[in-house]
């Protein structure tokens, strides 16, 4: 795994997580517990902040970063973060899915409970209210998120890669 200092700043992580020997973390970053980063993920600290917390998966190609003195990148807990996805300078609440390809963009916030389909565009400055799920190119909401929702997706793919780390921890 790359971990560079820039500007003063280095990467920090909390406890019980998984890094892949080709993921990197760079800058002013700061990661909590139990938190994966997958192959080929970077998580760019360079020109802002990003602050990410507890029992978050970040998967295979996933790029976060922000933009220089306007927006940092914070993401909350139990969030799932999928394949080449891109996280640029905006808030992530907790339990949220960020699906596969999608691209969530400066000054956004997603609450709580919320999906981002897969290959979903969320332009710049979109609020995207809690419970919420939103798609599309540019993403709009869909639907209310139903407890099957919730439950069978959500909660399900973020307790999965709890697992799945632990298989590369032995």
């Amino acid at each position: 795994m790359l971990i560079k200092n820039v500007r003063g700043f280095s990467p920090s992580y909390g406890s019980n997580c998984f890094f892949a020997e080709n993921a990197s973390l760079i800058g002013d970053v700061v990661l909590g517990d139990e938190v994966s980063v997958w192959y080929q993920a970077v998580i760019r600290g360079d020109v802002n902040a990003i602050r990410i917390g507890n029992r978050v998966n970040i998967q295979d190609g996933v790029v976060i970063h922000g933009t220089y003195e306007s927006a940092a990148t914070q993401i909350g807990n139990n969030v799932s973060v999928g394949h080449n996805a891109i996280v640029h300078g905006c808030t992530i609440h907790d339990n949220v899915l960020i699906g596969m390809g999608s691209i969530v963009m400066d000054h956004c916030v997603v609450g709580s409970n919320s999906i981002i389909a897969a290959g979903a565009v969320v332009p710049p400055n979109t609020v995207v209210p809690e419970g919420s799920v939103f798609a599309g190119v540019p993403a709009k909401k869909i639907k209310e998120i139903d407890p099957h929702l919730q439950q069978n997706e959500i909660e399900r793919i973020a307790k999965n890669y709890l697992l799945y780390a632990s298989w590369f921890k032995e």
